[in-house]
This record gives C-alpha cells, sequence and structure tokens, in this order.
C-alpha cells in the first residue's frame, strides 16, 4: 500500500484523518512536522467526554499548527483471563468523530498485528514493585502490558507531549517513572478526571451498568469527597464542595480513611451490592500507603465491582500544611 499524502485540516475545522499502518502514519509525520509541538492520547477507544478533555487539552497546548495524534487500541497484553478483552466496546466510527471534533488531527487504529508483529513480544516492559500493588495486585500482569504498549506507542507516534487522565492514577505514575527511568525524551501530562452530573466518574465500563447498578456504583465518588471533606473538617475547613480539579488541603489521613470506608460499608449492602476491591491513601510517587504521619500530595484511590463490572476512581490531596 502506497502511503497517501495528508494535508491537514483548516485551523477549526473538523476533520480527522484515519490511519491503521504504520508506514502511512509515518508519511504522515514526515508531511507534517513542527518541533516541539506533536501530542499524543492514548486510548482503547469508546471515547468519551473525559477522552475529548484530553484531546482537546492536547490541542490548546501545541496550538493550531501542532500535531494532534490519537491512538485506538485495545491492547490484549493488558487483559488478563477472565476479562472483558471480547467484550470491550468497540465503537471506531464514533471515535473518530469524537476525536475530530475535539481538535484532533490523527487517529492511529492499528490491529494487533501490526503493532505486534509475529505475534506477543518476547521483550517487555516490567512495572516493578510499584505495579504489583493496588491495581497491579488484582490484575496481574495489567501493568507490564500497559507500559510494554504506551512505550511503543511513543516510539511510533514520536511526540513531545503525551496526555492521560488522572482517573487512571497508577497507570499515570507508572508511565512518568518509566519515561523518567528510561529516558524517554517525552513530556507527561495528568488530566482531571472528568465526572457526570451526579459525580460517576466517565468509564468506557459505565455503559454496562444497569440503572440500580449505577445507583450503587455512586458510592465510589460519594467516598472520595467524603473522606476529602472529613479531613478538611479535621483541618478546621469547611466542605469542599464536588471540585476536585485543584488539590485540597487535608489534615488527618485517618479521618479520610475512616469516613470513605463507611460508605463503602454500606454500599456493601445495596442491592446489587457494591463489592469492595482496595481503598488506598497513597503516595502518588510509588504508590504505598501514607501513614498517619506524612505530609505532601497524596491519592485516595478506590475499586470495586458492582454486579460485573469492575470501576476505578480517585482524588488528589495534599495532606499537611498548606503549601
Amino acid at each position: 500500500m502506497s502511503p497517501k499524502l495528508w494535508t491537514k485540516a483548516l485551523p477549526g475545522e473538523p476533520d480527522v484523518e484515519l490511519f491503521r499502518h504504520r508506514p502511512e502514519l509515518d508519511a504522515a509525520f514526515a508531511h507534517f512536522a513542527v518541533p516541539g509541538r506533536a501530542a499524543v492520547v492514548m486510548t482503547m477507544g469508546a471515547l468519551h467526554d473525559g477522552h475529548a478533555s484530553l484531546i482537546r487539552t492536547a490541542r490548546a497546548r501545541v496550538g493550531a499548527k501542532g500535531l494532534v495524534t490519537v491512538t485506538v487500541f485495545v491492547n490484549p497484553l493488558q487483559f488478563g483471563a477472565g476479562e472483558d478483552l471480547d467484550r470491550y466496546p468497540r465503537t471506531l466510527d464514533a471515535d473518530l468523530k469524537v476525536a475530530a471534533e475535539a481538535g484532533a488531527d490523527i487517529v492511529f487504529a492499528p490491529s494487533a498485528e501490526e503493532v505486534y508483529p509475529g505475534g506477543e513480544p518476547h521483550i517487555r516492559i516490567t512495572a516493578g514493585s510499584m505495579g504489583e500493588r493496588y491495581e497491579g495486585a488484582s490484575r496481574p500482569g495489567h501493568f507490564d502490558g500497559m507500559l510494554t504498549v504506551v512505550a511503543k506507542l511513543l516510539h511510533i507516534t514520536r511526540p513531545d507531549v503525551a496526555f492521560f487522565g488522572e482517573k487512571d492514577a497508577q497507570q499515570l505514575a507508572l508511565i512518568r517513572r518509566m519515561t523518567r527511568d528510561l529516558d524517554f525524551p517525552v513530556e507527561i501530562v495528568g488530566v482531571p478526571t472528568v465526572r457526570e452530573g451526579d459525580g460517576l466518574a466517565l468509564s468506557s465500563r459505565n455503559r454496562y451498568l444497569s440503572a440500580q447498578e449505577r445507583d450503587t456504583a455512586l458510592a465510589l465518588s460519594r467516598a472520595l469527597f467524603a473522606g476529602r471533606d472529613a479531613g478538611l473538617l479535621a483541618a478546621g475547613e469547611g466542605p469542599a464542595g464536588a471540585e476536585e480539579h485543584e488539590l485540597i488541603r487535608v489534615a488527618s489521613p485517618a479521618a479520610v480513611r475512616s469516613a470513605a470506608r463507611a460508605v463503602l460499608d454500606e454500599a456493601a449492602g445495596f442491592e446489587p451490592p457494591l463489592a469492595l476491591d482496595y481503598l488506598g491513601l497513597v503516595d502518588p510517587a510509588d504508590f504505598t500507603e501514607v501513614s498517619d504521619a506524612y505530609t505532601g500530595e497524596a491519592v485516595l484511590a478506590v475499586a470495586a465491582k458492582v454486579g460485573a463490572t469492575r470501576l476505578i476512581d480517585n482524588i488528589r490531596l495534599w495532606i499537611g500544611a498548606a503549601r
């Protein structure tokens, strides 16, 4: 297949070019290259407003003349036995529309054979001990598969800056650590979680929830906000409301944990029940649990199953004296 000549749309024009193969993608990059102005947003498709927020942030960062690439690839390496690889939604036509309207220039949607020619790779990146906690403990091997494909896609798309959602907090922490430890020449930017009006964090898996399951799932965000507000009250301050994009100062890790746990324990008795996987108040640098004497940035993270659907959520906090 001969490479097609790619012409970037005029500024403000909702247009996006789809590439399935690396030679065509390489030709597009060669045709349009502005040093320091290339961004990538990596997704597994089923794009929603959270992904659109990532793309819009990338567009704002590189400007109208910059290049924003979105990857759409359901990575088999990060799905374990019994997980929903085959069930995972694939909605490429709708994804192209979301990507275009949010400001992307290119969508790279390769097959598994394109990304892993010859089958699964013999050499992979390991997440180490940091990838064995929380999500890693619940999903063994998940982060090794995630880091392997992120490394490959960073090489393929050649960005100056890459954008990832803060909802996947441990993933974001590991990607930052990988790029630092292995000297990837790319800046990693976290973008705040986007929530629906009722507080539920946007996720491609939300579509699997029945109305009753969704009511139960709201306990995740309620637990996080209850933990945050309990920490605020311990600090002698009023409740924070629903805004979480700025780091909020809390005084008591113990109060944060206790209040969040109480909401989750109550939700275990709902119909259908919430089945808690973990609740952690962790150091974002290495995802170890923080002590009651800890000061600095922390992530309050939760994972649970409602019916057959597993959901994660988190909020960022600052523990201790004002910065």
